[in-house]
């Protein structure tokens, strides 16, 4: 049968009001249905002795009934005592019928399976699956059973029973075959593993991702070719301003600068539309380029609009993009959220009759009433805080521009060759001459007093610092130092130091207010939360402590150590944790403190926390995988790209339509 036209209704036990709740976990067809893995599976292969069993255990057990009685504590409770002449168990039920308390009678015989948990009777089960005999069991058949992700009014069971007839006709897809394995039959170990060899569950799932992989490559090289194949404005050299912008910026550019920016300024030149990755790790001036790019643009009469994540690094960058292009006749305007009325309507207006030739700002770019006159050209940076359909948006704003995405958080070569097939890549893996290394250290709270102090020591040197909190306010349930709490330790202990506070929850002009005083050296200590991550840049600041690093990713500690060091200054950042650690924590800061390489501290992240943080998924949603983890899948790579290039366009399109049976616009995004 064809399981992508197959409707799930037709499966027995799947009305409309099953379909509508398994709607809720993106399951739409028979197809999604078997795509929806098992998320770990119940070892039901032996049955453990109850003096065998440890708090926190899940497994099978049996015994027999000796003892029947309802509890009466918070709650009424119906109490099972067995016993399988080693030790006792006791089963807890909250919820019971007249029927089951009368079958529940001592003398019967159970077979339990849940999670054993310590009580003050000792070891019990609260509402295990469990089966009633009359007399005691013969042999168990074992098994492992695959439990779901599910939501409300549909059980793990049920998910079982429906793909279990949708196995019973084997279903037509696509016939490749790797790893040993066609991906019905990886589907087919996945969903009914044999209890005997369960090390081919393991198989099965990196065949599965790799077919996942595969299908995420082959979209994104369509999509390069479906824009190479879209015609856009060509944007060549006219008035050679950037040669002017070059002489004027009192510092050299970087041999990988210099080459960046000449593969921009040639794909601008190209009639069709450039879609160019730039990975710069932190400080390595990535800024420069978008600058020259928007300069091509503006002699050619295209506007350019630059996307930034937070009003802090857009109202920065417009500082920066103002004193750069200003002189040469380039108008650059500012739009963020927050600009009054009067102001907002006088800036569409410039973005609309062109007199803006660049535009900086945050999501308020993405609004309906922002309309360009010509737009030629967009810049997104730090692009993992964007979703796709916010560029789909700003790209719909012009006649399919070029668009750059700049990321200071850098990606492993072996991912971004996959998972950003559909743009050329530049990498600045170089930065510039005269930055002196951040030294940093770890210590634990009980120096908490000697680190404030030298704090104060360094500021009163005339000097600036940071000190970052994970949270904003302290949590009852949490022992995370609270950023409002921190602010007022430090003016307590430092009252010659003026310590400022900036967080998210703040108004945005206060937020400005409280940058503005501290680049301009009124505050020297600023208690800040993790919105100062990106686009800070305050040469004087050469000291940074980092409350509870172990509560935040290593590429996102990385970016906030880049906060300081960015002058010629000796820079220090300390990282001040509550011992006891993990040893996976242990591990996690050693690598902040034994390099500043944020390639290898990328690498580092994927291989010990996973990618969520260097790919943004955390914060889009996007690339969300079904099978595949990117940090357990990493070998699986090199092959994968190895495949893409090779394949037959049929085995392609069978791939892409098993995977993502829908391509919508997604394709010039």
């Amino acid at each position: 049968m064809q399981l992508n036209d197959e409707s799930i209704t037709a499966l027995k036990g799947i009305g409309p009001s099953a379909a509508g709740k398994l709607l809720r976990l993106g399951i739409r067809s028979q197809l999604d249905l078997l795509l929806h893995l098992p998320i770990r599976y119940q070892d039901r292969t032996q049955i453990t002795p109850l003096n065998q069993l440890n708090a926190g255990d899940e497994c099978y057990v049996s015994g027999e009934i000796v003892k029947v009685n309802v509890g009466y504590g918070h709650r009424r409770s119906l109490i099972i005592t067995l016993e399988d002449g080693n030790a006792f168990l006791s089963m807890r039920l909250f919820h019971f019928s007249p029927h089951q308390r009368e079958a529940l009678c001592p003398g019967a015989w159970l077979r339990l399976f849940g999670e054993a948990r310590l009580s003050r009777s000792g070891l019990e089960m609260v509402h295990p699956e469990y089966r009633v005999f009359n007399s005691e069991p013969g042999p168990i058949k074992p098994e492992l059973k695959p439990v779901y992700r599910v939501t409300v009014g549909i059980t793990s069971a049920r998910v079982a029973g429906w793909i279990e007839q949708i196995l019973e006709h084997p279903p037509d897809l696509h016939p490749f075959q790797t790893m040993g394995f066609t991906l019905e039959d990886a589907l087919r170990v996945i969903h009914l593993p044999p209890v005997d060899q369960p090390e081919l569950v393991e198989s099965a799932r990196k065949r599965l991702a790799f077919d996942e992989l595969l299908a995420y490559y082959l979209v994104m090289k369509r999509r390069q070719q479906a824009v190479s194949n879209a015609p856009a404005r060509a944007l060549p050299p006219v008035h050679q301003l950037g040669k002017e912008l070059l002489r004027e910026l009192g510092f050299q550019l970087t041999s990988a600068q210099r080459k960046t920016t000449i593969d921009v300024l040639n794909d601008l030149a190209k009639t069709r539309a450039t879609m160019r990755l730039i990975q710069g790790d932190v400080g390595s001036g990535k800024t420069i380029i978008a600058a020259f790019a928007a300069i091509r643009a503006a002699e050619n009469g295209a506007q350019t609009a630059i996307m930034a994540p937070t009003e802090i690094l857009a109202e920065q960058h417009y500082e920066t993009f103002s004193s750069w292009l200003s002189p040469l006749g380039i108008r650059v305007g500012l739009l963020t959220g927050r600009l009054p009325a009067t102001e907002r309507r006088s800036r569409l207006n410039a973005i609309a009759n062109g007199d803006d030739l660049v535009i900086i700002g945050t999501h308020a770019i993405f609004q309906t009433d922002v309309v360009f006159h010509e737009l030629g050209l967009t810049i997104v940076d730090e692009q993992h805080r964007f979703g796709v359909h916010q560029r789909m948006s700003l790209r719909d704003k012009g006649r399919l521009p070029h668009q750059l995405v700049m990321t200071a958080t850098p990606i492993p070569r072996t991912l971004s060759m996959t998972l950003y097939a559909d743009m050329d890549l530049s990498v600045i893996d170089e930065m510039p001459p005269g930055r002196v290394p951040i030294v940093t250290s770890i210590h634990t709270n009980a120096r908490r007093d000697e680190i404030v102090e030298g704090v104060g020591r360094e500021v009163a040197a005339g000097h600036q610092a940071f000190w970052v909190c994970a949270a904003i306010e302290e949590s009852a349930d949490s022992e995370i130092k609270a950023a409002e709490t921190v602010h007022s330790e430090l003016e307590g202990k430092l009252p010659q130091v003026m310590v400022g506070l900036i967080h998210g929850r703040m108004k945005t002009i206060d937020k400005s207010a409280t940058m503005s005083r501290f680049k301009s050296g009124e505050i020297g200590l600023l208690v800040a939360t993790t919105v100062v991550e990106v686009g800070v840049d305050v040469p004087n600041a050469t000291h940074m402590v980092i409350d509870d690093p172990d509560r935040l990713g290593l590429a996102q500690l990385h970016q906030l150590r880049g906060r300081i060091g960015r002058g010629h200054l000796p820079s220090h950042c300390t990282l001040l944790y509550e011992a006891p650690l993990t040893e996976l924590a242990k591990a996690r800061l050693n690598v902040m403190r034994e390099t500043n390489d944020g390639f290898l501290i990328a690498e580092k992240d994927l291989e010990l926390r996973g990618p969520g943080d260097i790919m943004g998924t955390r914060q889009t949603g996007e690339r969300q995988f079904r099978v595949s983890d990117l940090s357990r899948d990493l070998s699986l790579f090199k092959e994968v790209v190895r495949t893409g290039d090779t394949m037959r366009k049929a085995d392609a399109e069978a791939i892409i339509k098993t995977w993502t049976p829908v391509e919508t616009e997604y394709a010039t995004v």
